[in-house]
């Protein structure tokens, strides 16, 4: 049983961080066809942006909280581990990303997001700077 919820959480993980990766990605064309005065374009990334965040990113992040927790659950001798404990960090400030990325797609659908492409080419950074760094931990496991 623990290898299938593993398996299923590892698929969750790769899912929700592609969403991660491309919807900021979406949020940089978005402001350039607003940038560009394209209404067509802004709204077919508002309907791309809200498709992507509620069908694919929110129920992957639920997987992913869910499953871990089983994992932890079943195996909770993992708690003892110090990069555990720091890879748990590092999960929440991914929720707190998640949940930033909500705001500017809450902010782009009302017209009041003014950031710019280059902002938003920054911000897509982030996610694969954590991802790194939990991929790191799980694999070489420093504390």
């Amino acid at each position: 049983m623990y290898q299938l919820i593993l398996s299923l959480h590892l698929v969750a993980v790769m899912t929700w961080f592609a969403a991660l990766f491309f919807l900021p990605r979406l949020f940089v064309y978005h402001a350039q066809a607003r940038d560009h005065g394209d209404e067509q374009a802004v709204g077919y990334f508002q309907l791309m942006e809200r498709r992507l965040y509620k069908g694919i990113m929110l129920p992957a992040m639920i997987a992913v909280i869910v499953l871990g927790g089983l994992l932890v659950y079943l195996v909770p001798s993992v708690m003892s581990n110090g990069s555990f404990h720091v890879k748990l960090l590092l999960v929440a400030f991914l929720i707190g990303y998640h949940h930033v990325c909500l705001a500017y797609l809450k902010r782009f659908a009302a017209t009041q997001c003014h950031k710019s492409a280059a902002f938003f080419k920054a911000f897509n950074g982030i996610p694969i700077v954590l991802l790194l760094a939990i991929v790191l931990l799980v694999v070489f496991q420093p504390f």
